[in-house]
């Protein structure tokens, strides 16, 4: 493997935190003896051509420095390739680090144990998900919690996490299930009220929530939670048990495991990976073993 390796920065991620993280990743690389070349976008179809052409140049490895948006944005220049993808997670969110074992918000240290692992050639291949020409490596979300994307999105104030809080708010009083059309698998077609479909290939979105728990990388499936036509009550009341799993217990909730899935509701927004994919309806597969990437 070539000791030169590429950084893929997102100078906005966290609030500024990815400009910051890029110096002392870059630093432990150095020092642990990779020639680093850095990478910033003008917008992010610039960014993904820069990370693409570094690939095709044989780059070493790709490590996005950011948050979920930019891991993302990694993926599309990695995916099918050979090319170690590594994270120094400084984001917002950060799910996909977390779903790697991989440190948040300490740069310094993301870097070491990324420098150790293409030392080691402690690498492993894991699977993602795709929906058209897109890949995604957390969860696919569509219902409740993407109107409550879609509406965070529009507002222009206040700033961070808060808009969304204030989002959700406004989606839950505005709340109500969603006629569903659900196929798994080349399946008989499921007609189903739900307030959300979570399509995980990682276990978690939103900054930690465990909407699929019992999600494995590696397994070749989707683990997909449906929460039924809950009341706003008790979408309030289970809400909180979703940072354990604990809402997978719920008579509301139910959990399958497919390979493919179909999903069609009537004004709803897909999101992968944080980022908005389009209009249901949509349809995702698990690619078994699609990355190459850097985890402990």
């Amino acid at each position: 493997m070539t000791s030169e390796i590429t950084l893929l920065v997102n100078p906005t991620a966290g609030r500024g935190r990815g400009a910051g993280a890029a110096r002392p990743a870059a630093s432990a690389l150095r020092a642990a003896g990779f020639s680093v070349r850095t990478v910033l976008g003008t917008d992010a179809g610039d960014a993904l051509a820069r990370a693409r052409a570094a690939v095709a140049d044989g780059t070493g490895a790709l490590i996005a420095v950011g948050g979920d948006g930019m891991a993302g944005l990694a993926l599309q220049a990695v995916a099918g390739t050979r090319v170690p993808l590594g994270l120094v997670a400084v984001g917002t969110g950060n799910d996909f680090a977390r779903a790697l074992g991989l440190p948040v918000r300490d740069p310094a240290a993301a870097a070491r144990l990324i420098a150790g692992a293409l030392k080691g050639s402690r690498l492993d291949d894991i699977d993602l998900g795709r929906v058209g020409n897109r890949w995604f490596g957390t969860v696919l979300a569509s219902g409740f919690d993407s109107r409550v994307n879609d509406r965070g999105n529009r507002m222009r104030r206040p700033a961070g996490r808060l808009k969304y809080d204030l989002a959700m708010l406004a989606e839950l009083a505005a709340f109500r299930p969603f006629p569903y059309r659900i196929t798994l698998d080349d399946g008989a077609v499921r007609e189903v009220e739900a307030t959300l479909v979570a399509v995980g290939n990682g276990s978690s979105y939103g900054g930690g929530m465990r909407i699929c728990p019992g999600a494995d990388l590696t397994d070749g499936l989707f683990d997909i939670t449906v929460v039924g036509d809950c009341s706003r009550r008790t979408l309030l009341r289970v809400f909180p048990s979703v940072y354990r799993g604990g809402h997978v217990d719920h008579p509301k909730v139910t959990v399958h495991r497919a390979a493919k899935i179909e999903i069609a509701a009537a004004g709803i927004t897909g999101y992968a990976d944080g980022e908005p994919l389009g209009p249901l309806p949509l349809t995702a597969r698990c690619v078994p073993a699609a990355v190459r990437v850097i985890r402990p």
